[in-house]
């Protein structure tokens, strides 16, 4: 067992390791940064905390985590040769068990030398526990399972075994573990043992290491039970001593160990130009899908579930208009809610519309456009895969509801993006395999699942990355294509270092005046920021990217998808069937009218618009006469306007306009009497109550727009008028939110700290550290100054660790002093809400009751109030 107090033995390590050590520490665990711990004594101890160890080990790849539950077993303090043999022998393993080791130790979890490898106690708590063995399958030690047989019991298994008698229990333990461990002595009394004895022991030996007997068991468990092979833990049940099972294990921890990730499978391969265009074709169809989402949402837009989110039907009539699944309709609401086109108006009857930033976003080229919406995708925590699934407390989950975030869906999909990124190009991988390399990566908390069980959530989150991806225009044909390459991050980038803006931890030093800088006594406070290994200032391969790497990587991936994007054209061919053949994205003003002169039938690499008397007198409804829509279409077809066509428009536009509909109720105004006594005697008309008004007038009790519909209805071709008889135009008001930002994703834990932050933690820890270890200077006998001279403060013993305490003349005199000095100063305080601290400060000035240092801990300059300062100490010479 681990002796002395094991925090304090990680925190003496950790004072010994340079500072790149300790910033790697800090970003592999950002947990410990929160607050920023006061000194390495305070760092080690938030390193031991049952959640944050926890955190680390579900963040370690399988070969980790399996070294350290090979450590929990192994004897404390391990030998590394011992671990090397708990592993195994196999080239693989002995290659990357040394590279296992070093994560654990640079994540605090491990700690000593090769010959005294430690594993961090909570840890060891968590991988063996008592009640069901430890993950190896391996159950408790020998000790610790017979100390609650009785000595005579005891000395009749030694007996039994062949061992000689002992004078207490504690050496009869001894004597039988010792047996145990010497494979000889093993080999000679398992030769002794019956064939089902040894089956037994067989079951037993790669875990559960529990099993049950009855109250007279068979005699070959008894001849087990006799030898203490088997030991009891309550009544029925026993235990196979985890001495024994690695001896019948051969001294190995695992069945199988995973030192290698398991590889993905090939798909698929197809030309790299193949995926391009297939993957540039999607990403046009999704930029087009997303549009005309919120085209319809902005004339006709969904209300606001009361308990949030958009109701089951409104998500099928939207699967409906965009021709889509309910799932992939699901993906897109989500991917414009998550890039900040798609909002609730917040009114009192809440419905769902386009925020301004939609159109923002349509004035932007088709290629930033897609840009947009991909760098949205990989940063939102929203999941689209769990709508129409029910939460922990089986409540339905809807799109653009609560209970949709997943922490580790954007870490999951740049992990999955990047596995296929380090395929050949043009390979697509199979699901199932990028699926088990993420699972080595991270395993599930649960163990692998059992064949027919569900995945695990990481699992289902691959699975619909790769679905999505396909959707987006990411990938082509499951191949990740050039602009998807382009949209990650470079897996070894620093946050800070990619923004040209990002401040370096030595400018804001440096940035200080003279009097407020690093004193030259403290330990590399006044030399720049120590340059991070590589390890801790790059992000780990999976992890999401800060705002200002995505951002490039957006503008990146769009500047490589704009040539695989086909120009937008300005001409459509018209059939004689009534329909218009667009070869390409249209222009945005072309399309817009031709969004109301036509109906669209099929979407596509080239668009398929249909003319109908609906379509054609929409667009007299917003205003255009005939005349301009004949000329429109003889402007922007490569062929000639087909005589149907022409014919059409003409003929809906004769009958256009002539029923005039006003609000009395309603009238209905017309010069062609016997047009007016066809609807009287048309019998559809009966519900609408119309009667003469006037020879060409009639009136009815219904609404204006309701007599408008029906009248369309029953084939007529009415038409809106104002007051001053002037034919309304009718256009479709575009609905608008107030201005929204996008849903800010929901973390898994706490973000990954940058450079800057990173070298100002470890500056401030080492200052903390200081203050709590750095000798004092002893009192001095009080001399007379010369007249060239400043006085100097008496000075003051103290215990290091403890805050000084001196009387506030005192404490005064010393600041004083430290000022005209230029001297750093050790100080006690107490802050407004009573915590007590200690700092180390070089005092710029002190007046009016207050003092004004640079404070090495805190790494800045700060005014302390003087009556929450308890006392003051200069540092020993050796410390400045």
């Amino acid at each position: 067992m681990t002796t002395g107090n094991p925090a304090r033995t990680l925190a003496e390590e950790l004072r010994g390791r340079p500072d790149t050590a300790l910033a790697e520490l800090l970003h592999a665990r950002p947990d410990l940064l929160t607050p920023v711990p006061g000194d390495l004594t305070q760092l080690a101890t938030r390193a031991g905390t049952r959640a944050s160890v926890v955190r680390a080990l579900e963040r370690l790849d399988r070969f980790t985590q399996q070294t350290a539950q090979a450590l929990a077993i192994a004897p404390d303090p391990c030998p590394y040769d011992v671990l090397a043999g708990l592993m195994g022998d196999e080239p693989d393993t002995a290659a990357a068990l040394p590279h296992a080791v070093a994560r654990l130790r640079t994540q605090a979890l491990v700690w000593g030398d090769e010959q005294r490898l430690r594993l961090v106690r909570t840890a060891r708590e968590l991988l063996t526990p008592q009640a069901s063995g430890s993950p190896t399958g391996l159950g408790p030690a020998a000790v610790e399972v017979a100390t609650g047989m009785s000595p005579g019991r005891l000395q009749q298994v030694l007996a039994n075994a062949g061992l000689p008698a002992t004078h207490d229990p504690v050496s009869a333990v001894e004597s039988l573990t010792a047996l145990f461990c010497d494979p000889k002595r093993m080999a000679d009394l398992l030769d002794q043992a019956p064939p089902e004895a040894v089956a037994v022991l067989g079951r037993l030996t790669w875990g559960p290491p529990h099993g049950t007997v009855s109250a007279q068991p068979p005699a070959y468990v008894r001849w087990l039970l006799d030898r203490g092979l088997l030991l009891p833990t309550a009544p029925g049940s026993v235990l196979l001593p985890r001495e024994v099972a690695l001896y019948l294990r051969d001294g190995r921890a695992h069945r199988s160990v995973a030192a290698v990730p398991p590889e993905p499978v090939a798909a698929g391969s197809y030309g790299a130009r193949v995926v391009d265009a297939t993957a540039a074709g999607q990403a046009a169809v999704a930029v087009e899908t997303v549009e005309e989402l919120l085209g319809l949402w902005a004339t006709a837009s969904p209300p606001v579930l009361r308990a949030g989110g958009l109701a089951v039907r409104e998500l099928k009539r939207t699967a409906t208009a965009l021709d889509v699944t309910e799932p992939q309709a699901a993906f897109w609401v989500e991917l414009a809610y998550g890039a900040g086109l798609l909002a609730s108006d917040g009114e009192t009857d809440e419905r769902y519309a386009p925020t301004p930033a939609y159109d923002e976003w349509l004035a932007l080229p088709a290629d930033q456009r897609w840009a947009e919406l991909a760098a949205a995708w990989l940063a939102a925590t929203r999941t689209p895969g769990l709508v129409g699934g029910r939460d922990g407390k089986g409540r339905a989950l809807s799109a653009l509801g609560e209970g949709l975030d997943r922490g580790a869906a954007p870490e999951v999909r740049l992990a999955v993006l990047r596995l296929l990124a380090g395929l050949p190009e043009g390979t697509a991988a199979t699901a199932d395999s990028v699926a088990a390399r993420l699972r080595w990566e991270r395993p599930p908390r649960g163990g692998e699942p059992a064949e027919g069980e569900e995945d695990d959530p990481r699992t289902r989150l691959a699975r619909w990355t790769l679905e999505e991806a396909e959707l987006l225009g990411v990938t082509g044909r499951g191949a990740l294509a050039a602009h998807g390459r382009a949209l990650l991050p470079p897996p070894d980038a620093a946050a800070p270092a990619d923004a040209p803006d990002a401040p370096d931890a030595a400018d804001a030093t440096d940035a200080l005046p003279p009097r407020t800088r690093p004193r030259v006594g403290l330990p590399s406070d006044n030399q720049p920021a120590p340059p991070l290994a590589t390890s801790a200032g790059a992000a780990p391969p999976g992890a999401p990217a800060t705002p200002a790497e995505a951002r490039a990587a957006a503008l990146r991936a769009a500047g490589v998808l704009a040539p695989q994007l086909p120009p937008p054209v300005d001409h459509v061919l018209l059939q004689a069937d009534l329909t218009a053949i667009a070869p390409g994205p249209l222009k945005r003003e072309l399309a817009a009218v031709l969004g109301v002169l036509a109906e669209v039938e099929s979407k596509g690499g080239a668009t398929v618009y249909r003319f109908t008397q609906g379509s054609v007198r929409r667009a007299l409804d917003a205003g255009r006469s005939p005349a301009e829509l004949h000329d429109f279409l003889a402007a922007h077809s490569r062929t000639p306007v087909p005589q149907p066509l022409s014919y059409l428009i003409d003929d809906v536009a004769r009958k256009h306009g002539r029923l005039r509909i006003g609000a009395a109720g309603a009238y209905l105004r017309c010069d062609d009497d016997a047009l007016l006594a066809e609807i009287l005697a048309d019998r559809r008309s009966e519900e609408l109550r119309l009667r003469h008004l006037a020879p060409t007038v009639l009136v009815s009790p219904t609404a204006p727009d309701v007599l408008l519909a029906r009248l369309r209805e029953m084939g007529y071709a009415p038409a809106a008028e104002s007051p001053d008889g002037a034919v309304l135009v009718a256009r479709a008001a575009a609905h608008r939110t107030p201005p929204r930002t996008p849903p800010a994703p929901v973390p898994d834990g706490p973000p990954a700290p940058d450079a800057t932050l990173l070298a100002a933690a470890v500056r401030a820890v080492r200052a903390g550290d200081r203050a709590a270890t750095a000798p004092l200077r002893a009192p001095q006998a009080p001399q007379e100054p010369q007249a060239s001279e400043t006085p100097r403060a008496p000075q003051a013993l103290h215990a290091p660790g403890g805050l000084p305490r001196t009387p506030s003349a005192e404490t005064l005199a010393v600041l004083q002093a430290a000022v005209l000095g230029n001297a750093a100063v050790w100080i006690g305080y107490v802050n407004a809400d009573g915590a007590a601290s200690q700092r180390v400060i070089a005092p710029v000035r002190v007046e009016g009751g207050y003092v004004t240092a640079y404070d090495h801990t805190a790494d800045e300059v700060r005014t302390y109030p003087l009556h929450r300062i308890t006392g003051a100490a200069e540092l020993a010479d050796e410390a400045t």
